[in-house]
């Protein structure tokens, strides 16, 4: 960022006392405290539902959240004369989540589950006409994907080692995508929507999650999203999971330090079962091998595969038990 965005900040009603580079941002420091000012990349009425969210949780109390600051005018965002528009946040001065630290990740779910008891907007005005999203489509966008990868892999002649080895594991989660797809398509056409309007963070990974002045802060609420809570759930537990090799005891802590502060209803506990069952990684590996350069492969694409094929058996052993322990299905 530039002194030409420096300069937008005239646009506020606060005085500057001095501003400095962060990571793809500008730290100011002013009457106000210290603030953050970066790009805004998202469509612009996302940025008002952001807005009535952030408010609401910050007015319910209980957890700690960042705040967008309005300009003079009352808008939430500035542009500059080539069109690009900013905006203006609160600031939290303290480090990550450690997510070595298992009582940090405890605590950092126990927050999360505060922020879904603070996040229900139903029956408010944003939520008219909105509807939530349902990860059934996402996960047969998917399949398609892989689909098409699949058929590519096959008709391609020579292959790099990578190739070979990913296709060895190819038709085995090619088919758990189908299945769980098809499985939690049905129950979800059976059990309906659960999430009403609950507001997920969208994004709940440990640089989100910051010690401040002894208290957890939640910040970047840019991908905020009608959903299920298990989203968010799901994204920081499956990360952990996978550092653990999938260990059941990472798993029930999680799990019950989210439960000691919001109930999950079996519903819930479906959901999240699905999600963590659909496999996502390899998902990832596919999609970043099929639309980057195949001409040279990176050898951590295939560390990554040999990890995921490592770690299967555990993680099927993990959601037998989640399957058994919670009297699922």
């Amino acid at each position: 960022m530039n002194d030409r965005a420096v300069s937008l900040l005239e646009n506020y009603d606060i005085e500057v006392l001095r501003t400095w580079k962060g990571r793809g941002a500008i730290l100011c420091e002013s009457n106000k405290g210290i603030l953050i000012f970066k790009e805004y990349s998202g469509p612009r009425e996302k940025v008002l539902f952001q807005n009535v969210l952030l408010n609401h949780v910050t007015e319910q109390g209980g957890v700690n959240v960042e705040n967008i600051i309005k300009n003079k005018e009352g808008q939430l965002l500035v542009d500059d004369q080539d069109g690009i528009s900013y905006i203006l946040k609160t600031y939290f001065e303290g480090r990550e989540c450690n997510v070595r630290d298992m009582e940090e990740c405890r605590m950092a779910v126990h927050t999360l589950a505060a922020l879904h008891k603070a996040s229900d907007l139903t029956n408010t005005e944003i939520m008219a006409g909105k509807t939530s999203f349902q990860v059934v489509n996402e996960y047969e966008k998917h399949n398609k994907e892989l689909k098409k990868v699949r058929k590519f892999l096959k008709e391609k002649s020579q292959k790099t080692d990578f190739e070979i080895y990913l296709m060895k594991s190819y038709d085995y989660f090619y088919n758990l995508a189908l299945q769980v797809t098809e499985e939690l398509y049905f129950y979800t056409k059976e059990a309906g929507s659960t999430s009403s309007g609950l507001i997920c963070h969208g994004d709940y990974q440990y640089h989100n999650i910051l010690l401040s002045n002894n208290r957890w802060s939640l910040i970047n609420f840019e991908k905020c999203i009608i959903d299920n809570p298990v989203r968010d759930l799901y994204l920081f537990m499956r990360k952990l999971l996978e550092k653990s090799n999938w260990s059941q005891t990472v798993g029930d802590t999680l799990l019950s330090a989210y439960i000691a502060e919001r109930e999950m209803v079996r519903a819930d506990h479906i959901q999240l079962f699905y999600r963590l069952s659909y496999p996502e990684k390899f998902w990832k590996i596919v999609n970043f091998y099929y639309n980057s350069g195949k001409a040279w492969i990176p050898g951590k694409n295939l560390e990554k595969l040999e990890k995921l094929m490592d770690q299967e058996k555990d993680k099927q052993l993990f959601l037998t038990n989640y399957r058994s322990n919670y009297r699922l299905l």
